[in-house]
């Protein structure tokens, strides 16, 4: 993520050019609500992030203009335009797949925030581009390609699905890093790491809903 702000920049790094650390720096736990309609189609993705202090009181430092040690809705506005900007290159971290095959989805008009118990929240909501019919296997997760920022679920309940069609079987899918690291092994060279746009090293130990429908 390139940010105008120096100080934000570092601190925040959602997305930035650090692949070849290979670890997170920023922590944010998360819920993901997926509706689906009447058509046995996708209609929307709403994601929520919390993150975690150190990271958020950063965001505070950074926006809080008139220093009063809160963000105002106009400092919060702010911030979300930052934000906002800086996700989108990287899809807002979504991965949405039907039989392996990525799905292009609605960025979100704006995110919303809000500073909580001394973490930043954000909320955004998405639609598939085009009618995202539950047939086959539905894979939905999120990562950061950069995997700078770790976004986790902290129980199944955290992704949950609304007007899920009853032949239909929702499962949480909770990779296990060896086996991750195993299956992907040829893929883990020195040129993966150290590309500067990003990596799908989040992308195999991501948390993911997966639909499976007739």
């Amino acid at each position: 993520m390139r940010l105008t702000s120096t100080t934000f920049g570092v601190a925040l790094l959602l997305a930035s050019t650090v692949a070849a650390a290979a670890h997170p720096h920023v922590f944010a736990e998360a819920r993901l609500d997926l509706t689906v309609g009447a058509d046995k189609s996708v209609k929307s993705l709403k994601h929520l992030w919390r993150f975690d202090e150190l990271f958020s009181s950063t965001v505070l430092m950074e926006f809080d203009k008139n220093s009063d040690l809160s963000l105002d809705a106009e400092e919060l506005d702010a911030a979300a335009l930052t934000i906002h900007a800086s996700l989108e290159e990287y899809n807002y971290f979504q991965m949405v797949t039907v039989e392996g095959k990525d799905v292009a989805m609605t960025p979100p008009a704006r995110l919303v925030t809000s500073y909580e118990n001394n973490q930043l929240v954000i909320q955004f909501e998405t639609q598939p581009k085009d009618t995202l019919a539950l047939a086959g296997k539905v894979s939905i997760g999120v990562y950061d390609p950069t995997f700078y920022t770790a976004i986790d679920f902290t129980d199944d309940d955290k992704i949950a699905v609304a007007g899920l069609p009853k032949d239909c079987t929702r499962a949480v899918v909770r990779p296990d890093p060896n086996t991750a690291i195993a299956q992907n092994q040829t893929k883990l060279t020195d040129a993966f790491f150290s590309d500067p746009t990003g990596t799908d090293l989040g992308k195999i130990f991501a948390t993911r809903l997966e639909l499976t429908c007739g």
